[in-house]
Parts: C-alpha cells; structure tokens; sequence
C-alpha cells in the first residue's frame, strides 16, 4: 500500500471499508507515513540536490524491518546484496515499479508473418537484421499498448461499469456519439459542435479548433447500446506507436491519399535510418503495424546508425567532459568536411570514435587537395580563356595519361554508384577521395602540369584541359550527397564559365553515368604498377634521405612472371621520369641477384597446423631461393614434412628481400623493387641543377612574378656548384624561364641559398 511518491499510505487516506476488512490497522500504524527507501524521503532532498551519502547513512524501512524480524526470532539470515536497479537518469534515484492493468496489441499472432517480412527487408548490417531484430521477433510478446501519463494521445476506448465497450475510430465517429450521448442526457453540449469543428473537412484550420489529446478528451461521456454512461480508459497509447503509424498518419489515411498507400506507390519506404537502440523501437513499430494492417513491409532498407563516441571509444557526456559542441566543431571546421570525416571514418552502423583532429586531417587532405586542384585549373583555364566551347577531342587521339584518368573515372562512377545503391556511403567516399587524393591531383595533375604552360592552345593542351575539366564536374556530382555545400559551389563555378548545364545546383544535376566505354582495365592495370613501383621507390629514397632531385643510376625488378613484366616495361619511362632514375632492369626472380627469405604469420599458420606448426616453421625458413619464386609465382607451395604434404599460400607468409650493398630493396606483395643509391659524380651534378631550377622558381613564386615573366639570373660561383651551373645552364634557364644564368663573384643584395654543407648568393630579376 505504497503511494505514487513512494510512502505508504496513511490510514486516513485509505477506503474505510478496504482498511475494515483488510488492514490490521495495529500493525499498521507503525508504517503509515513513513518512506519505502530514503532515496524518496524529501529530507534528503536539499535545493533540489539529492544528499546519497546522508540518505546512505541514515537507517532505512528494510533495515528497520530486518532488525525487528530479528528481535521476534523470525530472521534466519540478515545480509545486504547489490543488484542491478533502474534509476532516473537525472536525480539517479531508485525507480519505483508499480503492476498495472495494460492494454496489449496481440502480436504474436502474427509473428510468424513479421518474421517471414523481415527476411525481405535488406539490412545495413544484416547482423542487426537477423540477430538483434531477428531474434526479438523469434521471442516477440504481446505489445503492450498503454501508458499511464496525464497528457497525450488518448486510448480511444470507452467503458461502461458493467463492461460494454465502444472504439472510436474517428473524429467524425466520436462526433455523432456525442450526439447520440446529449440525446441519452449524459452530455449537454457537444464541444465540438460548438467550437465550429465539420466533420468530413479535412483541413488545418477545421482540426485547429478540437484537441484530441488527453486530458480534454476525458471530459466526453458516451452512452452504450444498453443506454449506461461510458467513460473513456484513463490510459493513453504507447508514443512508439505514433512513429509505427508515421507512414499513414503524416497522409492522414484512410481518410486522404488512401489510394497512393493502397497501390504502393507511396509506400513503403525506400529506407529508414536510425540508431541501432531503435530495433525494438521505431523499427519494430513500423514493422509490426505494417505487417499487421497491410500485411506488408514499412521500409525496403535498413541503417542502423551506431553511436558517436569520443576520440577514446568512451559515451560522449557533458557529465564527463568529453562531449564535442557539433556547432562548435561546424564553426570551426566547416559542415561539409565534419560531415565527410563522419560518414568516411566508418560506416554508419559501426561506432565512431569522434577525433577533432581526424576532422582537420580530412579538411586539409580532402578538400584541400580537390580545391587545389580546382585552383590550379582555373588558374591556367583564365589565362588561356578555356570554356569548353571546343570541339571534344575524341578519346581514341588523347594521349595516354588522359584514357587512363578518364577510364578509371568511369570505374570511379560505376563502383560510387552501386555503393550508393547498395547503401555504403563510406565505401562511396572512399573511393572518391583515394581518387582526387591518389589519382586526380598526385598523380594526373603532378605529370600534366607542363601540357597547360605552353602559349598555343594545341589539340594536346586542350585534351589536358577537356580531361581535367570532366573530372572535376564529375567529382562535383560524385560528392554532392556528402558534401552538398562544398560540391554545390565548385559545380556551379565550372559550369558558370562552360555553361554546359543550366541547373541553379549540383542536386539538380543528372547523376553520371558510366560509360563502359571508356573503361580499359588493363591500361588502369599498368597505370597501377607504375603508382606501386613509384610509392616504393620514393619510399626508399626517403629511407636514405636522397630527394627525388637527385638522380640515381638504377632501379632493378625481380619479375615474377611476364605479365608483369609486361606492365612495367609499358610504363618505364613514366616510373623513371617520377622517381628520377636512368634506367630499369628486369632480373629473374630466381636469378639469385636478389636474397629473398619467407617469415611465417603464427597467427594464421598456428590455427591451419596446429602440432604442426614447429616443424612447418622450420621448413619455411629453409626454403631454396627456387621454392620461394614459386610460391611467388603459384601463390601457393607444398611442403613435405616427414612424408606429409603442407600446403603453404602468400597469404600465410610475409616475402621479403634482404638488401645488397649500394641498393635498398622494397616488397609489397608479388612486386620487389630494388633502389641502386650510389651517387656518382655525374649525377651529384645533375642534382645540383635540379635543386638550382627549385629555388630559383621559389624566389620566382614569392617575388609575385606571372608565370609568363622572363627573368635573368646572377649566382654567386662555389666550386660545389659551377660545374653544374656550367654543364646544365641551358636546362636551367629552360626551366624557369631566364635569358641569361651567370656567374658572378660577388652578388649584391642577392638571396642566400642554404644548401648542407655551403651556401650561394642568387639574384633574380624580371626583365
């Protein structure tokens, strides 16, 4: 006989005739009043703050009972036990549970058809689909359908006392009840009528006059067939069933748009997203109402968003101090690269771990590479007055770098789309920004660059211009679901040169299609070898410290079969050209110039093996320079251990070369790579050059010169540099655009170049 508050109730406040027949009110007198736990004593309660540790010390009702059970020798064992409790999330105090009549919904009748639905519905991931959701419908109860609250959608039952039971299924409906009840004399007015309300006009301002909510809806008396009051359920609905009836409720059917729900042109929905706690919310909801009533799907497809938590993989909680201001981070970021970060960083049904540096690092990256790379176009496409309003240039008389980039743009295309299609928008993203990152602006800009600084606008410049232009558009309409604000303005600056669309945005833009065309998939093989060899060179050099403008003598390839062979030999002169090397030897892989040694992966072999394992480990680390090329070659090899076969796969082992005097070797994969790093004279020279052409172009870059202006060059003389100066002085001159390079003994007023060891004084002057 605890109240609401939880005290127990004062006899008082009690029936008389429930306290008479069953209350022994002696022994109740001592607990009339007093508090079920002290949490909910109000003395404990100071400002609003809740004092736990007070509460914690003084003797609480169980204690009290526990206590006299013991003085009457009626306690065998008296012992305190943690558990498990619900608490409010704001005062963290005990929640009180009370059992109360409810309404249910029968689900479970048919839970075998939602079960049978759901296996239709295609969910992102399928795990929450068939685990989580699945197996709540495989132990689905009833649906409890009613909530004690004072105000909300009211139970649209009515009741008599001897049990007579009337639904409403309309407002129309409640509003001739209500004449029939001012007829029976248990209503005087109907309010409705005399608020103006008609029923049959479905309109805002004819629903504005009613409130169909409780606690307005409880004033309404109906009578029943048998002529006895009824009175609406005191309960309200479940608010979980206003989202399952979203779908309908939003069209207001059956009363309008009952047809566009019925033939399914409207419904169901193409997706749902939410959080993942949803599952036994709004997506059990949507789907029990719809299988129940239209014996149908609410949605096609599922995501079920994971949580944001911090950097540490900890709940984000103001409580805590590591939630993230979104707004903060907006202001600060930029809404486009917050939402990239978000959606790139993993996929939505996974938790992400929210890092304000991963956010910068996408900014700086991403969007700076892409506008970058915009800016270095719109640079040169002003100066030449480029607005595609040339021919196109067929693609079968472009050069290859131009098919290539336009060939793995299409592939771009065609695997965005179906990731979109397949809901994987981080895949989507993904791809998009390994292509502006890797291929766009480090790979195709970095080796075109010198195609748009010639003066003559030839068919080769204006393939360059024609090629760099479509990625961009492309990219635009690629990206422009992620990032709408960044994508919206960089497709309405290209187009509002070209105008070759009249569309006010990028979201009116047709999306791209594929053009399979176009797509070579071996001219993107070779292109492939030529950014692997290029990555693992470059790397190399960095291991020594030796800038790529200093050239090198030699690269050596162990090839594994000809088909490599194949597609290194077709881009050569490109990977030299990149990594600056003179020449590019192919060895055979079992030529034995190259030591190679194989190292087991325990984590993948000990499971295979197993006892094995000991043995299996040995006869790897043993294998001939021949077995190995094969394992290479194959993919695979076979071991005899003490007559038994083991089969060992590249996927179990790591291959890698030893280096060898004077070179460095690199492995990834099926391709080695071996770096000659001895720096001859010769090439020290060029080097010298070449880093003369960077600092010169610098000084150009800082002076404010145009990249038309001509210049001449005085440089300080050091018997480090003249030779180089002497021999490369055209080369030099060529490359930063100088009548004249000389050497002088003394230059005034110059800039100081710092080189490792001494240092030179450069004059730069336009003429």
């Amino acid at each position: 006989m605890v109240d609401l508050t939880g005290k127990f109730y004062l006899l008082d406040e009690l029936d008389e005739t429930f306290v008479k027949e069953c209350v022994d009110v002696e022994k109740y007198k001592e607990y009339q009043g007093r508090w079920v736990k002290n949490a909910y004593d109000p003395q404990f309660t100071v400002d609003g703050k809740y004092d736990e540790k007070a509460a914690a010390a003084a003797e609480s009702l169980d204690i009290y009972i526990c206590m006299k059970m013991k003085a009457d020798n009626k306690a065998f064992k008296i012992e305190k036990h943690v558990h498990n409790y619900p608490h409010c999330w704001r005062t963290d105090k005990p929640v009180l549970y009370y059992p109360l009549d409810s309404w249910f919904i029968r689900s479970t009748a048919v839970k075998e058809r939602m079960m049978e639905l759901n296996k239709t519905i295609n969910w992102k991931p399928e795990s929450t689909g068939t685990g989580r959701f699945g197996k709540w419908l495989e132990n689905l109860n009833d649906w409890n359908l009613s909530r004690s609250r004072y105000w909300g959608t009211p139970l649209p039952i009515w009741r008599s006392e001897e049990g007579e039971e009337l639904c409403i299924g309309s407002v129309e409906e409640l509003y001739h009840e209500i004449e029939k009840s001012i007829a029976a004399g248990f209503m005087t007015v109907n309010p409705y009528k005399e608020k103006g309300f008609v029923p049959g006009e479905y309109n805002g301002e004819n629903y504005d006059k009613i409130d169909l909510h409780r606690p307005y809806v409880d004033d309404i008396i109906l009578v029943s067939e048998s002529g006895k009051p009824m009175k609406r359920e005191a309960d309200l609905i479940d608010v979980w069933f206003d989202s399952g009836a979203m779908p309908y409720a939003q069209l207001h059917y059956p009363f309008e748009n009952k047809e566009i729900v019925d033939n399914r042109t409207y419904y169901p929905a193409d997706f749902i997203a939410e959080g993942v706690d949803q599952t036994r919310g709004w997506f059990f909801t949507l789907h029990a109402i719809a299988t129940m009533v239209f014996d149908s799907v609410a949605y096609k497809n599922v995501i079920s968003n994971g949580l944001v938590l911090d950097k540490n993989g900890n709940k984000m909680s103001k409580r805590l101090g590591n939630a993230v201001d979104p707004f903060g981070a907006i202001e600060q970021y930029g809404s486009d690269p917050l939402r990239w970060y978000m959606i790139t960083n993993s996929s939505p049904w996974d938790n992400l771990k929210f890092d304000t540096d991963g956010v910068d690092e996408v900014r700086r990256k991403f969007f700076g590479t892409l506008y970058n790379t915009y800016s270095f176009f719109a640079l040169y496409a002003n100066v030449d007055g480029f607005a595609y309003q040339e021919a196109e240039v067929p693609v079968n008389e472009r050069p290859e770098i131009d098919r290539w980039i336009l060939s793995v743009l299409n592939s771009l295309v065609k695997n965005v789309d179906a990731c979109y299609n397949d809901y994987e928008p981080t895949k989507a993203g993904r791809l998009i920004t390994d292509f502006v990152n890797d291929n766009l602006s480090n790979w195709y800009v970095r080796l075109n660059r010198k195609r748009f600084w010639g003066n003559a606008m030839s068919q080769d410049k204006l393939s360059a211009y024609q090629t760099l232009y479509t990625c961009l558009e492309t990219v635009a309409k690629l990206m422009a679901p992620v990032a709408p604000f960044y994508a919206d303005r960089l497709y309405t600056d290209l187009i509002a040169v070209t105008e070759r669309d009249t569309v006010a945005s990028v979201h009116l833009a047709k999306f791209p299609v594929c053009n399979e065309a176009l797509i070579d998939g071996e001219l993107e093989a070779r292109m492939q070898m030529a950014q692997d060899v290029t990555s693992m060179v470059l790397a190399l050099r960095r291991k020594v410290n030796i800038k790529v403008r200093q050239p090198l003598q030699c690269i050596m390839v162990p090839v594994v079969d000809e088909e490599q062979k194949m597609h290194i030999e077709a881009v050569k002169d490109l990977i030299m050209n990149e990594v600056n090397v003179k020449e590019i030897k192919f060895v055979d892989g079992a030529a034995g110039v190259l030591v190679k040694k194989v190292k087991c992966d325990f984590k993948k072999l000990g499971p295979k093996f197993g006892k094995q394992m000991k043995a299996v480990a040995a006869a790897v680390a043993g294998m001939s320079q021949e077995a190995i090329a094969e394992l290479e070659k194959n993919g695979k090899y076979t071991l005899v251990l003490d007559g038994a076969e083991a089969v060992i796969e590249t996927t179990d082992v790591e291959i890698f070369s030893e280096d060898i005097p004077g070179w460095l070797v690199a492995n990834e994969g099926k391709l080695t790579v071996a770096l000659e790093v001895t720096v001859t004279e010769e090439l020290r020279r060029e080097g010298v050059a070449r880093e003369l052409v960077n600092r010169i172009q610098n000084i150009r870059k800082s002076s404010g010169f145009e990249i038309t202006d001509k210049i001449k060059v005085a440089l300080s003389k050091n018997p480090q540099t003249d030779d180089a100066v002497n021999e490369y002085n055209t080369y030099i001159c060529n490359q930063v655009l100088a009548n004249s390079l000389q050497l002088v003994d003394e230059v005034e007023n110059g800039t100081e170049l710092n080189f490792d060891d001494f240092s030179l004084f450069v004059d730069v002057v336009k003429e």
